[in-house]
């Protein structure tokens, strides 16, 4: 079980709790708490790798982000001697540091500095002193979780997944089947733009929230006919026959074509022609469309 606490608001109001329960054994009450100037993020994967080595437990951890001073954790601090827990810390501020140390053994509670020790012998190396700043590590990669962040965001709404979300999203595509949707979404998302994508299929109703969505950023996808029969073709072995001969004739081809064609005119949505462009050129063209229309 991994349960996030934020400290009480300046006004006394009460902890916001979010809990995500897994599966697995519970150990008596014991539980490891990680304790952080930042998301917590660093602290937990190295209790998660620790608990790894120890099989059929499920030890709850208990992560508690943005701590900037020793009363946010008071409850913590009582609830770890209650039940004889763990706290992990990675607090960057050395006085905070020495607070909680100092606490957590007047109460008899291991706890375990885990940036303290790397920061100080850093300093003696480097000949200057940290800045003590939480979570600039991840203000300093931004670029980089934002990717990660799209690249989630695409694999989750990938194939009309989950489109009572697509408000989310900073770029929809859409186009029949074949129309190269999925890779398209994920090169963008790797550019760090989260792009979900929606097919089109001849005389079902896309979803409602395709027309809802601002429009600006929803854009079709269209091919050559000639093209999109021989990238059907090529797929015909992992379909069935029947399906296959439907799915590859020309004529069923235009008439999907035809059929998301009219989608598009109907959504009023920016259209960019895939047919023989490299990933790369159609990305561009997608992101320039997107921002013209939003002017």
């Amino acid at each position: 079980m991994t349960e996030v606490r934020l400290p009480r608001t300046m006004d006394g109001s009460e902890t916001i709790e979010a809990r995500v329960v897994s599966g697995g054994w519970a150990v008596s009450k014991m539980r490891i708490y990680i304790i952080s100037g930042g998301v917590g993020a660093s602290g937990e994967q190295i209790a998660r790798t620790a608990l790894a080595q120890f099989q059929d437990v499920d030890v709850p951890v208990i992560v508690t982000p943005l701590v900037h001073g020793i009363e946010d954790l008071q409850t913590v601090l009582e609830e770890a001697a209650e039940v004889g827990g763990m706290i992990i810390h990675t607090l960057v501020d050395a006085d905070l540091r020495n607070e909680l140390t100092a606490a957590a053994r007047a109460r008899g509670v291991i706890e375990i500095d885990v940036l303290g020790p790397v920061l100080e012998d850093l300093s003696k190396l480097l000949g200057r002193q940290p800045v003590g700043t939480p979570g600039l590590y991840r203000k300093l990669r931004k670029d980089y979780f934002r990717r990660v962040e799209a690249i989630e965001f695409a694999v989750g709404h990938d194939d009309g997944r989950n489109t009572g979300e697509l408000d989310a999203a900073d770029i929809v595509l859409i186009g029949v089947s074949r129309a190269g949707k999925t890779p398209l979404s994920m090169y963008l998302a790797m550019r760090g733009y989260k792009t979900a994508n929606v097919p089109l299929v001849n005389g079902i109703e896309p979803p409602a929230e395709l027309y809802e969505i601002d429009r600006r950023r929803v854009v079709g996808l269209t091919l050559e006919t000639e093209r999109l029969v021989a990238y059907r073709r090529q797929r015909q072995p992992h379909l069935g026959a029947s399906a296959s001969t439907i799915y590859s004739d020309p004529r069923e081809i235009l008439s999907d074509l035809e059929f998301a064609r009219r989608v598009f005119r109907r959504g009023r949505f920016g259209v960019v022609d895939v047919t023989s462009k490299p990933i790369e050129e159609s990305a561009n063209e997608v992101v320039a469309l997107i921002a013209r229309r939003a002017g």
